[in-house]
């Protein structure tokens, strides 16, 4: 068995056979490749003589950029098979590389916008207690007091960069593993502990049925639900209430939802909730506490999935998060 993506096409471009590695690295996006026009213009100009390189970039579900190398197959191979002419085309995913150089551009770009107001922050501070408050233990544990806020923002906001980048980095692969829903359940309440203890807020799991599984990367689920409930817990208000289930859908796939009773947002925001540092003006606490990332994160491991994420909220009415993911991988 070959152990690159290899996949036999016949004399009009469609996929007669591909290798086990193809299907398990591009799934169903394999046919989006060989369907692409630029495949097919290549395909067309193909001689016995020559080898073609071309690179194909799909924008769904997420963006891939895969380099597919063309080779005609050799006629007495094509003969023993019963084809007249046929062509071999092995497939590398080159996704990752350009997302590691999109994501350093974008570190840079992001942290330093983001950055700049805490660290302005700091060096007023520290130039303060060098000079006027040198003398004044009052103003030194209050300005002291507010650098260490200031200091943790910066540490959060960098953890999460970092941590965007990373599931940036895997967005093309889709995981296998199959995971519990009662399984995620028992890890939020769990890990969600230090959040709720620290609120008058109330997190309520609803009941899951035992023997629901579906393939999804563990440690990302969590994360997103992780996201969602801090989400809840930062702008729902100080005696919110959160209810978490998982549940399937229509044999298809499970649907996961967090949902809350909290002060909610105007519609006209919803769309941009997933962006990147986007922040909905005059929501409490948002300007100390959020770094405007959570929800861009939750949408990325859901895109990862090959899932869909819903978000529906209304003034006074709360937020309620809805994320589908299907049960095959």
């Amino acid at each position: 068995m070959l152990p690159i993506p290899a996949v036999l096409l016949d004399g009009g471009g469609r996929i007669f056979h591909a290798n086990r590695v193809a299907h398990s690295i591009f799934g169903d996006a394999l046919g989006a490749v060989i369907r692409h026009p630029a495949v097919q213009s290549v395909l067309s100009t193909l001689t016995p003589e020559t080898g073609v390189v071309t690179r194909v970039e799909l924008d769904v579900p997420v963006r891939r950029i895969v380099q597919v190398t063309f080779r005609q197959w050799p006629e007495r191979f094509a003969s023993a098979i019963g084809w007249h002419e046929g062509v071999l085309a092995v497939l590398e995913d080159c996704s990752e590389f350009e997302v590691v150089d999109r994501m350093r551009a974008d570190f840079v770009a992001y942290a330093s916008h983001e950055l700049r107001t805490p660290l302005a922050s700091l060096i007023g501070f520290i130039e303060t207690l060098q000079g006027p408050a040198s003398d004044d233990p009052a103003a030194q544990q209050q300005f002291l007091a507010i650098m260490a806020a200031q200091a943790a923002r910066m540490e959060r906001l960098i953890e999460r960069l970092l941590y965007l980048s990373r599931v940036q980095r895997l967005e093309h692969m889709r995981p296998h593993d199959m995971v519990a829903a009662q399984d995620l359940m028992d890890r939020l309440l769990e890990d969600s502990q230090i959040l709720i203890r620290a609120s008058e807020a109330r997190l309520i799991l609803m009941p899951t049925e035992e023997d629901l599984f579906f393939p999804a990367d563990e440690d990302q689920i969590v994360q997103v639900l992780l996201n969602l409930v801090e989400n809840a817990l930062k702008y729902g208000g100080p005696d919110v209430e959160i209810r978490v289930g998982i549940v399937p859908e229509n044999g298809k796939g499970v649907e996961i939802s967090v949902s809350d009773n909290g002060r909610g947002v105007d519609s006209q925001h919803v769309p941009r909730l997933t962006e990147r540092f986007y922040r909905v003006e005059g929501r409490a606490t948002a300007a100390q506490s959020g770094t405007g990332l959570g929800l861009a994160i939750v949408k990325h491991i859901v895109d990862r999935h090959g899932g869909r994420l819903r978000i529906e909220s209304a003034p006074g009415k709360g937020m309620t998060c809805r994320i589908w993911l299907p049960k095959t991988s």
